[in-house]
């Protein structure tokens, strides 16, 4: 899918959003999560609905978003590049912000609780909470001990610590990269990463270093593409391990750094292991009761309210809403529909068509990327796919280059759409 009809798209989507009519009942609606689909849906409800009162928590006051990440760890991006502050998008976006960490919501009498003390009540809440890991999968790994082998796949202090333990690696050294089951945050991140590393350890001299990817997959997005990549920039440096071949992570040992597959009998000795474990929705979505047996909150696709108590809408990464990927552009742009329904309700209006959107792009190398891009919308209570493109398999090195500099676009244009501008 073209850049251009991308944007065409997106225009077509916005014009779906503008309120029929300006008169709306004053209404309390509590945000909760400020990553891209929280700040995007508060920013579109004050749009939609001005005469509301939106909140907007998170417990963070600042994080580091997750696209782009993989660039800061590998020194093509800083890490304050990719900071947004709870506070800031507040301001950029004129609502109110609370930063605090949400411990309880009565879906019943649509009630919030705070590690603060407080007890918010609202007519709706929407969460955008994220993921959580799901510890006890892997023998040796736990909370405590995931510093050692650090996933960076929060957005927190793990970034840096993982910059710098990729600076440490030694030329001839191994790197380990688990990649996780389905479905988790950002499904070509791990495969990203291995590039972007692979292209560091080039460039600082380390050409006998290794990287493996331990899957616990058969397949990943764009598989045939990263592999085309891998094997015309990287050669043998980049070893994928699917989950046939026994690449599932089995156990860890976090203070020697030893890694050991399924079925393996001898550890695999590296030098840094990046192990991203098997995740579920946040945890507040499960103590709220908004999750299934799956660990993910289902949704109705026409405005994201939860399947299972209704005036509480869950978006992003935790909610189910396969097809569409847990990326950061499907949770801008499910904002952006769930806050068109819920203003719709507000006002007595029937709600919009559900026509949502995704591009993921990913870095092979800092001067080349790779795509794929969607276009949704809802049928028989389902998501399903109207359309889908990805780059093709072969191009001329010009191809990869635009792309990658549509993605660097990409990227500033959505985090100012979700976040307002930088300051």
């Amino acid at each position: 899918m073209s850049l251009s009809r991308r944007h065409l798209l997106q225009a077509a989507f916005a014009a779906t959003l503008l309120p029929a009519s300006a008169a709306r009942r004053k209404a309390r609606i509590i945000v909760i999560g400020a990553g891209f689909g929280g700040a995007t849906c508060a920013k579109t409800l004050r749009l939609l609905s001005p005469s509301s009162d939106v909140l907007l928590i998170d417990a963070r006051a600042s994080w580091c978003t997750g696209p782009f990440t993989n660039l800061a760890l590998t020194g093509l991006r800083s890490v304050a590049s990719i900071t947004r502050h709870t506070a800031g998008i507040g301001r950029a976006h004129g609502v109110k912000t609370l930063i605090d960490a949400v411990t309880g919501i009565d879906p019943v009498s649509c009630t919030v609780t705070t590690a603060g003390g407080k007890r918010l009540v609202a007519d709706r809440i929407v969460l955008s909470p994220g993921v959580a890991m799901r510890w006890g999968l892997i023998e040796g790994l736990t909370p405590e001990l995931s510093g050692a082998m650090p996933h960076a796949w929060l957005g927190d202090a793990q970034v840096a610590s993982l910059r710098a333990r990729i600076d440490a690696v030694p030329d001839g050294g191994t790197i380990l990269i688990a990649a996780p089951p389905n479905p988790y945050r950002c499904p070509p991140g791990p495969y990203e990463r291995a590039s972007l590393i692979a292209e560091l350890l080039l460039k600082t001299g380390r050409k006998r270093a290794k990287i493996l990817i331990a899957d616990a997959k058969d397949d990943f997005t764009k598989r045939p593409l990263f592999l085309a990549e891998w094997d015309e920039r990287y050669g043998a440096m980049i070893e994928w391990i699917p989950r046939a071949k026994g690449g599932e992570v089995a156990r860890v040992d976090a203070a020697t750094g030893e890694v050991w597959l399924r079925d393996a009998s001898t550890p695999i000795a590296t030098d840094l292991a990046s192990i991203v474990p098997p995740q579920q929705a946040a945890a507040i979505a499960g103590r709220a009761g908004l999750v299934d047996e799956s660990g993910w909150c289902p949704v109705h696709p026409q405005n994201f309210e939860s399947t299972l108590h209704a005036g509480i809408h869950v978006l992003g990464d935790a909610a189910i809403a396969a097809p569409m990927p847990k990326s950061a552009f499907a949770a801008n742009s499910q904002a952006k529909l769930c806050a068109a329904a819920i203003a719709a309700a507000l006002d007595g209006r029937a709600a919009p068509d559900a026509r949502m959107i995704n591009t993921c792009y990913s870095l092979v190398a800092e001067d080349a990327a790779i795509s794929v891009s969607g276009f949704y919308s809802a049928a028989s209570g389902r998501i399903a796919i109207v359309s889908e493109g990805v780059s093709p398999l072969t191009a001329p090195a010009d191809l990869r280059r635009r792309e990658a500099a549509q993605a660097r676009d990409w990227y500033e244009s959505i985090s100012t759409d979700s976040f307002g501008r930088r300051a």
